[in-house]
């Protein structure tokens, strides 16, 4: 892939869509969460008119704090999964990410928990609140077991829209490659609410 890559969604969507172009301005990837669903049921197609799937993210259980998130390929062949950490992701966004035989080999932390409670406290007041997405720019850093940096997904400055940028930290496989950025992408989704 041609990075660093785009991911990008309105706020104010009703169901959530996620755009992910490359670095020069492609898409390769689009992403639509179906609305009402009690259990997550996402699918990744290659364009906007959904003509060809690329993969599919769908959760162990119905509306869970700590739900597992599994990921296949167009295939049905199985590639690992994502589990946001519970209660640890209440300061800072922690996740595990597992290999299709279920060993954790990457995980996800955010940089910088204060982040998240400025953001949440300011983003209550009026008029104020409105220029959260703008000024807090969360970063979240994907890295190996050994603590081994891999990718690093940065918020962009944007106003009633989440912009994110993934930039390689690391040398990874095309497999990892899938893994990470299926793995931030649910994150995306999970984490959107804010800014």
């Amino acid at each position: 892939m041609n990075y660093p890559l785009e991911l990008s969604f309105k706020i104010l969507a009703i169901a959530s869509q996620i755009y992910v172009r490359d670095a020069n301005g492609i898409l390769i990837g689009y992403v639509k969460q179906k609305l009402f669903k009690l259990k997550e049921d996402i699918n990744v197609f290659a364009d906007e008119g959904q003509t060809q799937h690329l993969f599919n993210i769908k959760a162990d259980r119905v509306l869970d704090f700590s739900a597992k998130y599994n990921f296949t390929d167009a295939g049905g062949r199985y590639l690992g999964s994502v589990r946001r950490k519970g209660m640890r992701s209440i300061f800072k966004a922690n996740y595990e990410i597992c290999d299709p035989s279920g060993v954790q080999v990457m995980q996800i932390h955010e940089e910088n928990g204060w982040i998240k409670v400025v953001d949440a406290l300011i983003g209550e007041l009026p008029v104020i609140g409105m220029f959260t997405g703008y000024l807090f720019n969360p970063s979240y850093l994907v890295s190996r077991m050994d603590n081994t940096p891999v990718a690093r997904l940065q918020k962009q400055p944007a106003f009633f829209e989440g912009k994110f940028q993934l930039s390689p930290q690391g040398q990874f496989s095309s497999d990892e490659e899938s893994l990470v950025l299926l793995s931030v992408l649910t994150m995306t989704l999970l984490e959107r609410a804010r800014g």
